[in-house]
């Protein structure tokens, strides 16, 4: 028997027992492993990216800068749902943000965008050299 994580596994089962699967188990290890550093930071890139409203934003952010009022309106959410994006978003380093009287003006890091690009190209892409496939 092995209790880890939320997972019960046993050998043989009795009626009414509910096993763990093993999409389940693997999905438990996975999230227990620590995956590299580097690739842990261009994961939170992409994740803050994996959502349509979030594109949303930074698509019309690439345009200039817009204040909270003015995305709410975009997207046609309330503007607490809003302000829980634009944290992803700023949590990943993607967008600035400051306060003019009681407005907040959000900005793009278009910078950003090119450091991760570079990152992607070292970190995914196959290696140079050695024999064609």
């Amino acid at each position: 028997m092995l209790v880890s994580a939320g997972l019960y596994i046993k050998s043989g089962s009795r009626e009414g027992e509910t096993l763990a699967s093993p999409a389940r188990i693997r999905s438990t290890i996975a999230t227990i492993a620590s995956a590299p550093e580097d690739l842990r930071e261009l994961r939170a890139f992409y994740k803050a990216l994996g959502d349509v409203t979030r594109l949303r934003i930074v698509r019309r952010l690439a345009q200039s800068p817009a204040t909270v009022t003015d995305l709410v309106e975009l997207v046609d959410l309330s503007q607490p749902l809003v302000s829980w994006h634009l944290r992803a978003l700023r949590a990943a380093g993607l967008i600035e943000t400051r306060r003019v009287g009681r407005e907040v003006i959000c900005s793009l890091r278009h910078d950003v965008f090119e450091r991760y690009a570079r990152r992607q190209d070292e970190l995914l892409a196959p290696a140079s050299g050695g024999a064609a496939s």
